[in-house]
């Protein structure tokens, strides 16, 4: 007498059609896999606008007392700016929403630290006395004190150094010119800020480098590694820009700055030597 083999005892044939259950199990997965990225696409996305509004809330909240008239609130504006650089710097995301900020002219540093901070006071000349007869009282604005001219190029090195076409905008502004009067009339700790803001507005840019070559800056700077009475670190931050200067310019045909290491030599008598560590 044949048994007919017991249901349970049947093994399952790759031949045998699937189970319904088992057939629906990929379209719950893929539907919950879609759901997941369509929530990190919004948290993401979330994000990136509360970060776009943090940078422009700290914009225009530093450059609004940076514009004033009093230099106690313009340097109270340039410590906030510098305090958000800092915090910008710390995530690409910050960094490539600050470079968007800086098409939008109402946002942009870099005129406003010219406008102001960094304006040339214009002793010995004779304004105008119209506003004896008028009804309208005039504004004064106070002078650019050396604490605020120093927080400013800070401000103005952070800018160039995360967003490097803010070189244009100073270049516009005749940064060089500006730069090389505070190398020269002003104090070692202002000095020693205009050196590194002339590092970060000179790197890659042409005009600016043509514009420290016709402002004689290498002899400027020279002059101030050769004088004994300046201070030593001072001394040491200039020998260092020139070190960056040449290091930078070296090896490139059509350099503005091509004869960099003639006028050293010429100016301190010594023969700078450029090694390429990767050779």
């Amino acid at each position: 007498m044949n048994l007919k083999e017991a249901l349970w005892s049947k093994t399952t044939d790759s031949k045998e059609p699937p189970s319904p259950s088992s057939s629906r199990d990929p379209e719950p997965e893929a539907a919950a896999a879609a759901a997941t990225s369509a929530v990190e696409e919004l948290v993401n996305s979330l994000t990136k606008q509360r970060i776009y509004r943090e940078v422009t809330l700290a914009l225009r909240t530093g450059l609004r007392d940076a514009c004033a008239e009093f230099s106690f609130l313009r340097v109270r504006g340039l410590r906030f700016l510098l305090k958000s650089l800092r915090s910008i710097a710390q995530s690409d995301s910050s960094i490539s929403l600050f470079s968007q900020t800086q098409s939008i002219t109402e946002l942009q540093v870099v005129p406003v630290l010219f406008e102001h901070s960094l304006k040339e006071t214009e002793d010995g000349k004779v304004g105008s006395l119209d506003h004896i007869i008028s009804v309208e009282p005039t504004r004064v604005k106070s002078p650019p004190t050396d604490s605020e001219v120093a927080i400013a190029l800070r401000v103005l090195e952070g800018c160039c150094l995360l967003h490097p076409e803010s070189t244009h905008l100073a270049h516009e502004h005749k940064a060089i010119p500006v730069l090389m009067n505070v190398l020269s009339t002003r104090g070692v700790f202002e000095q020693g800020a205009c050196v590194d803001a002339l590092i970060s507005i000179m790197l890659d840019s042409s005009a600016n480098q043509m514009d420290f070559e016709a402002c004689n800056g290498i002899e400027e700077v020279a002059e101030l590694i050769r004088d004994k009475q300046v201070d030593e670190n001072l001394r040491l931050k200039c020998g260092e820009f020139l070190l960056l200067l040449i290091g930078h310019v070296n090896g490139r045909e059509r350099s503005p700055m091509a004869t960099i290491h003639e006028e050293v030599r010429r100016l301190l008598g010594v023969k700078v030597v450029f090694v390429d560590m990767g050779r």
